[in-house]
């Protein structure tokens, strides 16, 4: 599996927000090009970051500093706010390998058709689900949509990785939703789609037993670690010598 340590980004800053919430922030770094750095220095190849301002107001805002991370060697797997074809050319041309759609992916099978014919393979998908139901603008409102449903959709219009973030466990440190990653996997697994988990993961233990998942669902390509390496619960390091 590959791992995906987190940055998410608010005003400038890496931050962690507990289950989306806005109002509930921790501020870890005034400086996530310097996290990001660090990661690097640990063995990883790829960071997940987050643009929670451009999540919350519909447009990228920390393009600055998503060129910063970039610029420390890592590939960015960049989401938040890219709900628009412009936003998305705006965030590969700041170096994002791979770009998430959310909000608009859920909203129109047409333009995740159009962003992977324009890009292919760095377009990716993020489904955010709360009692299996995919959840949209920041975590802010909860559709009808199930998050299986969903899947199979983007998976069917040739998106090849989907994240699948369980947000009842995300900041939580409570351990990954093991039945609902598999559950995604399953729904893909013929179309060539990868999944990433992404909420909960808060101890070595965690990344072991997703990649015992991985190992009966093959599609499971990766995790997402946020919090527990900002709390020292584990560290990079760590966590790439265990998914090996």
């Amino acid at each position: 599996m590959t791992i995906y340590p987190a940055i998410d980004i608010k005003a400038g800053r890496c931050v962690r927000l507990t289950q989306g919430k806005a109002d509930q922030e921790t501020v870890y770094s005034l400086h996530p090009a310097e996290v990001a750095a660090g990661f690097k220095a640990e063995g990883s190849d790829w960071v997940h970051v987050v643009d929670l301002d451009g999540a919350f107001r519909g447009e990228p805002q920390n393009l600055d500093a998503v060129a910063a991370i970039v610029a420390t060697g890592l590939k960015v797997q960049l989401g938040g706010g890219l709900r628009d074809a412009a936003s998305v050319g705006r965030a590969l041309a700041a170096g994002a390998s791979r770009v998430v759609l959310g909000t608009r992916a859920a909203e129109s099978a047409d333009f995740v058709a159009e962003m992977v014919k324009l890009h292919g393979e760095r377009v990716a998908v993020g489904i955010d689900a709360k009692n299996g139901k995919v959840a949209v603008k920041g975590w802010v409102d909860t559709t009808d949509t199930g998050a299986l449903e969903l899947a199979r959709r983007v998976a069917g219009l040739g998106v090849r990785t989907i994240i699948y973030t369980d947000i009842g466990t995300d900041g939580m440190l409570t351990g990954p939703n093991l039945p609902a990653q598999a559950a995604v996997a399953e729904a893909v697994e013929t179309t060539g789609a990868q999944i990433i988990a992404s909420g909960g993961v808060a101890v070595l233990g965690d990344v072991s037993a997703l990649a015992s998942l991985a190992r009966t669902h093959a599609n499971l390509h990766g995790v997402i670690i946020g919090k527990a390496i900002y709390e020292k619960r584990l560290t990079v390091a760590q966590a790439l010598a265990e998914a090996r």
